[in-house]
């Protein structure tokens, strides 16, 4: 299976016209023409259309969970678009983008819900429209005023505000990984705080699903690979293999040194890795 490529973007622009969707909610109406974006030379504002984000919004969580449904399958799983569990903070106001689950149903319990994934993904390159419906690439997105996807700090922090919310939900969220899904590289802003949220455990991993978002250079992964870019569906199936194969657990604490040392000593006396995890992490909610 492909990633994010632009043949993708022009595949959403073609299926929301042909679902009736007219130019001038996809598209700026510019003298020159009309554009996804607003060139970088054109002297006019260029921020996201607010009629466009609903439907790539309903397109990229469609292609999320067809890119996603074999990896789930294979693991007897199924993924779920707009799923709800209010114990763990995803009520129908805000519930999660996709989730891999065991059960295919919108109402969830949080023993079911294997991965969450948050879809902060958009149009990223830029694009001419004509009158006789053709297409056109004409840029990546560093020859356009908007800010698509990662690239935009409000996306960014919307993601991270709606992780800490699931955590803060105490143990029912803790062995459930978060992902961020994105189609564009992030800013170099971002590039210690998605390396702390990673090592923190609050977010597993912000991912691009776009491979080749620009020619020039661009950010592919950050230093601890809190942000990784996958080159192609395999490596992105591995990542998601992993966090499947493996047990992991959230906690976090503010403990005095002394009292920390006496919890490791306590939990180090138990006979396997297991057991000694088991123990701290009973020993760290005391």
């Amino acid at each position: 299976m492909d990633l994010w490529n632009n043949d993708t973007e022009i595949r959403f622009f073609k299926e929301a016209l042909n679902g009736f969707a007219s130019v001038e909610k996809l598209f700026y109406k510019l003298k020159l023409g009309s554009y996804a974006y607003v060139p970088k030379e054109v002297n006019t504002e260029g921020k996201t259309l607010q009629s466009r984000n609903s439907l790539i919004g309903h397109f990229t969580e469609n292609w999320c969970k067809n890119l996603i449904e074999p990896i789930a399958k294979k693991h007897g799983l199924f993924a779920v678009n707009s799923v709800v569990c209010e114990e763990i903070g995803l009520t129908r106001q805000s519930s999660a983008d996709l989730v891999i689950s065991k059960k295919d149903t919108i109402q969830q319990t949080a023993k079911d819900i294997k991965i969450i994934f948050e879809i902060k993904m958009s149009i990223i390159s830029n694009y001419l429209y004509n009158e006789d419906g053709d297409i056109k690439l004409i840029g990546d997105y560093k020859t356009h005023r908007g800010n698509p996807s990662l690239l935009r700090s409000d996306s960014m922090l919307k993601a991270i505000g709606k992780s800490v919310d699931i955590r803060v939900c105490g143990e029912k969220s803790a062995n459930i990984p978060i992902i961020i899904l994105g189609n564009s590289p992030i800013t170099a802003n971002y590039k210690e705080k998605v390396d702390q949220l990673k090592q923190s455990g609050v977010i597993q991993n912000f991912i691009s699903l776009n491979p080749n978002p620009s020619k020039s250079n661009f950010i592919k992964e950050s230093k601890t690979k809190g942000f990784i870019t996958p080159k192609d569906y395999r490596e992105f199936e591995q990542i998601l293999d992993n966090l499947l194969n493996f047990d992991f657990y959230y906690f976090s604490a503010m403990k005095s040194k002394n009292e920390l040392g006496k919890l490791i000593s306590l939990a180090a006396r138990e006979k396997s890795d297991i057991e000694r995890a088991d123990k701290f992490l009973q020993l760290i909610k005391v």
